[in-house]
């Protein structure tokens, strides 16, 4: 069974809560788990002590079962100290869309010709 450590929303419409939950990975995410292992409310403040809380036990355990922790609880996990941190790498993350690039592309155009005509 491949278990993740994963968030399970809660909360009402615009007023997200989330569970950090172990779960099965064929489970839907707001579907059946196994364990909660913490909360987290995107809605505090980040420098709030409140916003996310761990049992850093059971998550050790789990991760010990070899339960993979999802992008954002591994973020969590790293700031609690839990896991190594991670060096993440996107260098297309600053490259701007197509449509974006398109249209640089047209006003550069633009003015090229309006300084061919001077």
């Amino acid at each position: 069974m491949a278990m993740k450590i994963r968030l399970a929303r809660g909360g009402s419409k615009k007023r997200p809560f989330y569970s950090v939950v172990a779960s099965d990975s064929r489970m839907p995410r707001d579907g059946r788990f196994i364990e909660k292992l913490g909360i987290y409310n995107p809605l505090l403040a980040k420098d709030s002590e409140d916003r996310v809380k761990l049992n850093i036990e059971r998550v050790q355990y789990w991760l010990s079962q070899g339960a993979q922790p999802t992008d954002r609880v591994a973020r969590f996990l790293e700031a609690a100290g839990v896991v190594a941190k991670t060096v993440r790498n996107n260098p297309k993350k600053a490259v701007p869309g197509k449509a974006a690039q398109d249209r640089a592309k047209a006003k550069a155009e633009k003015a090229a010709a309006a300084a061919a005509e001077e």
